[in-house]
């Protein structure tokens, strides 16, 4: 289902396209979604946990500006994540003012048995697409992402 708006062809086909990129991003996310709360997880928590896996230990503010989060978001997501057991804040040794986020041998174990099972449902998701198709849809996102504004 396209847009109703009777504006100009270009008008029309801006609105189309932004409103099947939120429906299909809208879409994904409710099935992946029920995945993560299967797990007892949030997506900023599954977020944090997969950083970590494959970055390894960062301070707060690092993990929010890769997933996106406010600082008092991100607080709460590692908050809730070391009352799981998952991670554990530790003083950055090169920096006493630091504090950095790092995996509990708890924390790996889950993430790396439930990444990849979370791989596969995105995977599943996107078989839809060729592998070009993939490609151009991460080169479109990316442009689109990235715009000045």
């Amino acid at each position: 289902m396209g847009t109703h708006y009777s504006g100009s062809k270009s008008d029309k086909n801006t609105l189309n396209a932004f409103i099947k990129m939120m429906r299909a991003t809208e879409s994904i996310n409710i099935r992946l979604n029920r995945h993560l709360a299967d797990a007892n997880l949030t997506v900023s928590q599954f977020g944090t946990l997969e950083v970590l896996l494959h970055l390894g230990p960062l301070n707060q503010r690092a993990i929010g500006e890769k997933l996106l989060k406010s600082g008092g978001n991100i607080t709460m997501v590692i908050d809730n994540l070391e009352k799981s057991g998952y991670v554990k804040r530790k003083k950055d040794p090169n920096d006493r003012r630091a504090v950095l986020i790092h995996l509990t041998p708890k924390g790996k174990e889950f993430i790396e048995d439930f990444f990849p099972k979370h791989l596969s449902k995105i995977k599943e998701e996107f078989s839809v697409l060729s592998e070009n198709e993939k490609e151009t849809l991460a080169n479109l996102c990316k442009k689109l992402g990235l715009r000045d504004g």
